[in-house]
């Protein structure tokens, strides 16, 4: 078995190299340079709130499809399209309470004659009034009765629209014939013409029960319409809104590919030394950092290897954009290594027992530095 382990290249100081030097204007340059950076990151700021909220809306939707497609939690992602709440979507021209359907008005004027028809009886005189609890002498009336009610009531509460369909009145209707008979025995005649009255309520609303059950089925498969209608459009809103924020992403990153290429444009050449102290430095480098870096070059050369077992990588071939790229992930890579372990590494210098053991490893380390520069590459060898 061979083992994958990166070659690595003796110390060479790159952290005393400026980065760039810039010619021309100047100063004048450099301000440019600056204010295209701060029109980048403000427009990249406005893009991750556009972002967010794209986020927000497909995390909702799954969450709400999960919910409606299985009551366990599964954990799995859920694609379909949630079901609409139609408690939360209104039939387009009607307007009705959140959650109730809205009777046609030929429903309601056909209820409203049954209701006449019901007050016509020569029964009826005792509920087409409020009682009147304090002049009939009923103390205990509101401890009784809950919710007194009354047909001269439903007709006003009628005329005044404060029904939103027929189940709603036939509910007060039979309301007012049960309060009666749960106020007064069984014996007492106001209970006995409550009750004749409310049979004959209840036969008249059988014929108009069907008609009833057919325009709520029918009104709720327009509202469960009316409702993926605007699922389905806010969606595309969203989709819409995705594409235009993979465009702008893109666009922003050839700006900023465009910016980096001037900057190295502005900038001189890597010198031959400088060219043989990143090759060193780069075989300090962790396997992680290494790895990133050899990433870095196969990003401006995609027929690079740079996940292969064995790679071979020629300094001098590079472009400059890579070179200034390299370079600066080096220097920072090195910094953040050495800050992490200085303390143990002064500790070692100060030692004065160590410093011939260092002296010799420095003369060794001559030795590799001079044979990895002849090569002008890294390579990532197999052992075994």
């Amino acid at each position: 078995m061979f083992k994958e382990e990166p070659v690595l290249v003796s110390n060479c100081d790159v952290e005393n190299s400026e980065l760039a030097v810039l010619i021309g204007n100047g100063e004048s340059e450099l301000e440019d340079f600056g204010t295209c950076v701060d029109d980048i990151t403000e427009r990249v700021n406005q893009l991750e709130q556009k972002v967010v909220e794209v986020e927000q809306f497909y995390s909702s939707k799954d969450g709400a499809a999960q919910t409606n497609t299985s009551k366990s939690n599964s954990g799995g992602k859920k694609i379909a399209i949630s079901q609409p709440n139609l408690s939360k979507c209104n039939s387009s021209g009607k307007e009705k309470t959140k959650g109730k359907h809205v009777s046609s008005p030929e429903l309601m004027r056909q209820f409203a004659t049954i209701i006449r028809q019901i007050a016509q009886q020569k029964w009826a005189w005792p509920f087409l009034e409020p009682v009147d609890v304090k002049g009939l002498g009923l103390h205990d009336y509101h401890k009784v009765i809950e919710k007194p009610m009354d047909l001269g009531t439903i007709k006003s509460k009628m005329e005044a629209s404060e029904y939103s369909n027929v189940r709603e009145i036939y509910a007060d209707v039979r309301l007012v014939f049960k309060n009666a008979m749960k106020y007064n025995e069984p014996k007492d005649d106001v209970f006995v013409m409550a009750h004749s009255l409310l049979e004959k309520f209840e036969e008249k609303w059988l014929t108009i029960m069907p008609k009833t059950t057919e325009e709520e089925k029918k009104q709720e498969q327009e509202e469960a319409q009316e409702c993926a209608n605007k699922q389905l459009a806010l969606e595309a809103a969203h989709a819409e809104k995705a594409r235009e924020l993979s465009n702008e992403l893109f666009e922003i990153d050839m700006q900023l590919e465009r910016l980096r290429e001037t900057v190295v444009q502005r900038c001189r050449k890597l010198s031959t030394q400088e060219k043989k102290g990143l090759s060193a430095a780069l075989g300090r480098l962790s396997p992680e950092d290494l790895s990133k870096a050899l990433k870095m070059v196969s990003e401006s050369n995609p027929s690079f290897p740079a996940g292969a077992p064995e790679v071979e990588l020629d300094i001098d071939v590079q472009t400059d954009v890579t070179l200034w790229r390299l370079k600066v992930f080096v220097q920072e890579a090195l910094k953040a290594a050495n800050k992490s372990s200085g303390g143990t590494n002064n500790a070692q210098n100060n030692n004065n027992n160590a410093g011939e053991i260092n002296k010799n490893n420095n003369a060794k380390r001559r030795r590799e530095i001079t044979d990895a520069i002849n090569k002008a590459s890294i390579k990532r060898a197999k052992k075994a």
